[in-house]
């Protein structure tokens, strides 16, 4: 199960958080549940049409431009502030949570202007997930109790505050299907993974 929760969080992760790339989406395309997870992007026909060098290039690239740069915010405190601004200094709130589990976001690589993105988000979660694997291999049922609780409550105070309507706008938004699919199952899984938390942390 932790296994599975942090291979869809890194998922979400990557497809949030930049461009496609032939690599990455060759490595998606043979993911055994690859059906399941993007069924319209399965059928749609432009993929069995195009190169996949132009299906990146013409179209997939150009509306991840769309839905993470120009015309959707993929920000936490966009959603949050009255101002509608992106806070990119030390205020944000995601900065104190990082920095009390050690969490760097390296700036230069993620190509994001703020550390609430949710991609950068999402990764988090994937690194606490993998922390909550390591006290499961160390039966250290009380380390584990606590990272679950601090998953729940990011999930909880940051995640589910901003990208659930993110995540809808980019489904309704998204001219792909590549990035509709991505939404929905991304969403899903969202919701999905805090009941997980709440049951067994009740």
């Amino acid at each position: 199960m932790t296994q599975e929760r942090s291979a869809m969080y890194g998922l979400a992760s990557r497809i949030f958080i930049s461009e496609m790339d032939e690599h990455t989406l060759s490595l998606l395309e043979k993911l055994p549940n690859f059906k399941e997870l993007f069924p319209r992007y399965y059928e749609w026909e432009e993929r069995q049409k195009r190169s996949r060098y132009k299906l990146i290039n013409e179209v997939l690239n150009v509306d991840f431009a769309d839905i993470a740069v120009l015309h959707l915010i993929p920000y936490e405190t966009f959603y949050m502030r009255e101002d509608g601004m992106i806070e990119s200094g030390g205020a944000n709130p995601v900065l104190q949570v990082y920095n009390d589990f050690g969490y760097r976001v390296d700036y230069e690589k993620a190509r994001v202007v703020s550390a609430d993105h949710i991609g950068v988000e999402l990764e988090f979660m994937k690194m606490l997930i993998d922390a909550e694997a390591k006290a499961e291999e160390e039966k250290d049922e009380e380390a584990v109790a606590k990272i679950r609780a601090e998953e729940k409550k990011f999930l909880q105070e940051h995640l589910l505050q901003f990208a659930p309507l993110y995540l809808i706008n980019v489904n309704e938004q998204a001219r792909s299907p590549f990035y509709k699919d991505a939404a929905v199952f991304t969403l899903e899984f969202l919701l999905e993974d805090y009941e997980y938390l709440c049951g067994v942390s009740a």
